[in-house]
């Protein structure tokens, strides 16, 4: 096929949250609303679009990459992780609609399902705000959601409080980044979420490394324990049975690669691609061709206030559609990246917030940033998963007592025991 990209186009746009992520995500992913979309445009006047989050990516799009495509032959590119996530995107989009085809032909596989299981996402909130995102989620066409379990809230209280306002089939994976950090403290806790209908996965509980305590979580527990692939070694993983299934992401090459490995093991895994409407559709035509791609992925694409789509993508009963269009099979709504253009530097100044962590018995803990938090939480500084836990979040209300005890946690976080 003769094709010829003559331009390549960065777009960086700032994206909206809805009202709520916009409230918890200022503590720590911020920055996503930041995402810039590549236009590449070919001598036959197609037009090819893709996404990266600069903040948050497999791969950003560096300037070597544009050089080394420009004035080739997209068809050549196909498959090479090294162009980052938003170049290699627009080049399956371009190439799909030179061949009037969409993107899972391309990737050399046969088409294995229509509809490809998807998850809600946010990042970790009180059990107020999660069953609230829960409902939304149900309306929205959703029957799984992913939250994150974090030791400075009640897991147990979020999950209730999700469990109050959602049906039996309503399924909930929660995520705690390793928070739980070995066996003896994971295992009554998974114990006891085990109870609760609702509850499907545990992903990455205990450090991943651990493979040894994993194998013990595993014997005591009835829900499927998933890692992020490649940690551990995938050989490990697989003689020593230290999980279920994976997380899988990264370059297209890459999560071909990874869910090929994955089912010849008969291990089922979901696709993590973060961004807006381009990143989920391009999830989508992976999934449709990866067998045991069967967990609901996990895309955020709930977290955008728009996805800079004509057409949003049709998802009923916890399924989304494999758009059959040439390419990702989408319209990208060109008056919504005029609207949100973003100017440099490409970067969102980090809120000014004080966290405030309380356990029973009047203890408390105050910290300046959420990477303390994590600092404390992967040093064994705070309780592991003790019931009523709860963060709140406090902006600068102009006080000195505020603007005192901001400065003490920035320089260390603070006890507070009453």
């Amino acid at each position: 096929m003769s094709l010829k990209i003559t331009e390549i186009e960065r777009i960086v746009v700032n994206v909206p949250f809805t009202p709520r992520c916009e409230e918890w995500n200022a503590r720590e992913v911020w920055q996503w609303r930041i995402s810039e979309v590549i236009r590449v445009v070919t001598d036959a006047g197609l037009v090819g679009y893709g996404e990266t989050l600069p903040h948050y990516t497999w791969g950003r799009v560096s300037e070597e990459a544009i050089t080394r495509v420009k004035g080739r032959n997209p068809v050549d590119f196909l498959g090479d992780d090294s162009l980052g996530a938003g170049l290699q995107m627009a080049l399956y989009d371009v190439v799909g609609k030179a061949l009037d085809v969409p993107a899972y032909r391309l990737f050399n596989l046969p088409k294995v399902r229509d509809w490809c299981p998807i998850s809600w996402w946010n990042i970790d909130m009180s059990p107020e705000a999660n069953a609230a995102e829960a409902q939304e989620a149900l309306s929205k066409g959703y029957t799984s959601y992913k939250i994150k379990a974090r030791p400075w809230f009640d897991v147990f209280e979020q999950v209730e409080a999700i469990s109050k306002v959602t049906p039996p089939h309503f399924r909930l994976d929660l995520d705690w980044n390793q928070m739980l950090i070995n066996a003896g403290n994971a295992a009554p806790v998974l114990i006891a979420l085990d109870k609760y209908e609702r509850v499907a996965i545990y992903e990455s509980p205990i450090m991943q490394r651990d493979v040894e305590g994993l194998r013990q979580v595993r014997q005591k527990i009835t829900r499927p324990i998933a890692l992020h692939f490649g940690d551990p070694p995938f050989p490990t993983v697989a003689r020593d049975e230290a999980c279920d299934g994976f997380v899988i992401g990264g370059g297209v090459s890459a999560i071909l690669r990874q869910g090929a490995l994955a089912a010849a093991f008969d291990k089922p895994f979901w696709l993590q691609l973060v961004g807006t409407g381009l990143t989920t559709a391009l999830s989508l035509h992976l999934g449709a061709v990866l067998p045991f791609a069967q967990w609901p992925s996990v895309n955020c694409l709930n977290n955008y206030a728009d996805d800079l789509l004509t057409t949003p993508l049709e998802i009923a009963g916890g399924y989304a559609h494999v758009p059959e269009g040439p390419g990702l099979g989408i319209e990208i709504d060109e008056a919504a990246l005029t609207r949100y253009k973003m100017n440099p530097p490409y970067e969102l100044p980090r809120p000014k917030l004080l966290l405030t962590v309380t356990w029973p018995g009047g203890r408390a803990r105050h910290y300046a940033t959420i990477q303390q938090c994590w600092a404390d939480a992967a040093n064994g500084n705070i309780p592991a998963q003790e019931r009523g836990a709860r963060m709140t979040v406090h902006k600068d209300d102009g006080s000195k007592t505020w603007a005192d005890l901001y400065a003490r946690a920035q320089q260390s976080p603070v006890w507070d025991c009453g």
